[in-house]
C-alpha cells in the first residue's frame, strides 16, 4: 500500500472519528432554570406583552448559551394565550414545585429569572407580591449551596439583594431598592433591562461580564431616552462564586429571528 493511500486512509479515519465524537457537554447542562413572567399589565394598567416577550426570548438565549431545555421551566400569568409553548401558570407554589423538581435531577447549579413589575414589597407574581424573604427561602431549600444566579427585572428589585446574597450566589437586579426601572409600557417590546440582557448575551464571556455589561447598557438607554432618576441596576457576586464564573462560559450565538 502506497504512502499516499495510507495517509488518505488515516485522514478519512480521523475525520470520521471527529464527526462521530459527541460534542462536549455544556457546563450548564446540569443546571436547573426557571424563567418567570410575573404580570401582563403595562404601568398604565393596560395590556402589555413586554414581560412575556422577555420570558420567551430570555429562554431562547439561555438555551443557545448551553442550558438544557429539559431542565428549564417557563411561567406566564396567561399561559393559555401562547399556544405551542410549554408554560406553567405563574404562581409562587408552582414556581417552588418546579425548582424542587428540577434541582433534584439537575444538581449542577441554579438560574432564576423574573420579569415583572415590582415594589418595595417584592416582585409581582400574578397581582401579588413575592417578598424577598420568601424567594430566599425557596432558593435556600432547593438550590442550597450550589452555584446560583438570580436575575430580577422589576422596579425596586434591589430590595432582593440583601435577602438573596450569599457566598455561592450572583444577584443582578434591574434597579436599586428605591428606584423604578423602565420600559414596561403597552408599546414596549421588552423592559429596558431585559432588552439589555438580550443584547448583551451574545457578546459576553460569563455571567460576571453580563452583569457589568447590562448595567452599562441600561444607563446608556436611560440617558438616550431621558429617563430620570436612573434605575441603577444592582450586581452582587459572592466570594465563592466569583472565581468559578469563568469556568461557566456563555457559549451564546447571535439571536435568531
Amino acid at each position: 500500500m502506497s504512502r499516499l493511500v495510507i495517509r488518505l486512509a488515516l485522514l478519512i479515519g480521523g475525520l470520521w472519528l471527529a464527526l462521530a465524537a459527541p460534542a462536549a457537554a455544556s457546563p450548564f447542562s446540569d443546571w436547573s432554570v426557571v424563567v418567570v413572567a410575573g404580570d401582563w399589565h403595562a404601568h398604565s394598567g393596560g395590556p402589555s406583552e413586554a414581560f412575556d416577550n422577555a420570558r420567551r426570548d430570555v429562554t431562547r438565549a439561555l438555551e443557545r448559551a448551553g442550558f438544557e431545555a429539559a431542565n428549564l421551566r417557563q411561567f406566564s400569568v396567561r399561559p393559555e394565550l401562547y399556544k405551542g409553548s410549554d408554560l406553567i401558570k405563574s404562581e409562587p407554589q408552582a414556581i417552588y414545585d418546579a425548582m424542587a423538581d428540577l434541582t433534584a435531577k439537575a444538581p449542577g447549579g441554579c438560574l432564576i429569572y423574573f420579569s415583572s413589575h415590582g415594589g418595595p414589597q417584592g416582585v409581582v407574581v400574578d397581582q401579588k407580591f413575592l417578598p424577598p424573604g420568601v424567594l430566599a427561602s425557596m432558593i435556600d431549600s432547593t438550590c442550597g449551596k450550589r452555584p446560583t444566579v438570580v436575575i430580577i427585572s422589576a422596579c425596586f428589585s434591589g430590595v432582593f439583594v440583601p435577602a438573596l446574597a450569599g457566598p455561592n450566589r450572583m444577584v443582578l437586579t434591574a434597579a436599586r431598592p428605591d428606584r423604578s426601572s423602565f420600559g414596561c409600557g403597552e408599546a414596549d417590546k421588552y423592559p429596558y433591562f431585559d432588552q439589555c440582557v438580550l443584547e448583551s448575551f451574545p457578546n459576553v464571556g460569563d455571567f460576571a461580564a453580563l452583569g457589568s455589561t447590562v448595567k452599562a447598557c441600561v444607563a446608556a438607554r436611560e440617558i438616550k431616552e431621558g429617563m430620570k432618576p436612573p434605575s441603577e441596576p444592582q450586581l452582587y457576586i459572592g466570594p465563592q462564586l466569583r472565581p468559578l464564573l469563568p469556568f461557566f462560559p456563555l457559549a451564546s450565538g447571535p439571536p435568531k429571528d
